[in-house]
């Protein structure tokens, strides 16, 4: 049964489908302009009917994912979320890999002193040891947030 479109929308509705249009904007379906327009209507609009006439011409689903054969799980997650995943898991190799390889250069620096001159200060550990904590707690705790 549809809602009545004359029931006063909530705060949690109004957020619900300023997520639908931002993710339509992520999929192509409507440009920057159109989004920033849709949003103000729907932060103002006061019914569901409202918000039904901001998004009448927009698909509930993705066309493109429709029908889900019986063998693949249905993804929810939009292809900009994806995107966006995937750049983090890649931004977090690179860090990685790029602490590793300061810190493998500041090692063998202070190795080639210790073995010429005897016992150094191990002051490496105080490139590698900070920069590397704020990797960890980088990629265990979650990176940036991103959207359309």
């Amino acid at each position: 049964m549809a809602p009545n479109p004359d029931v006063r929308a909530s705060d949690a509705d109004r957020d619900r489908v300023a997520e639908s249009l931002r993710d339509h904007c992520g999929e192509g379906r409507i440009t920057m302009d159109e989004l920033h327009e849709r949003l103000e209507a729907v932060y103002e609009a006061k019914t569901m009917g409202q918000l039904q006439e901001v998004t009448a011409d927009l698909p509930e689903e993705d066309l493109y994912q429709l029908p889900v054969p019986a063998t693949q799980a249905k993804s929810t997650e939009s292809p900009v979320k994806a995107a966006a995943r995937d750049l983090d898991v890649t931004g977090n190799r690179t860090m990685w890999a790029a602490w590793a390889a300061v810190s493998g250069i500041n090692f063998t620096i202070w190795l080639i002193i210790a073995v010429s001159t005897g016992w150094v200060y191990p002051w490496w550990i105080w490139v590698a040891g900070p920069w590397g904590a704020m990797l960890l707690i980088r990629t265990l705790f979650g990176g940036r947030q991103s959207g359309c």
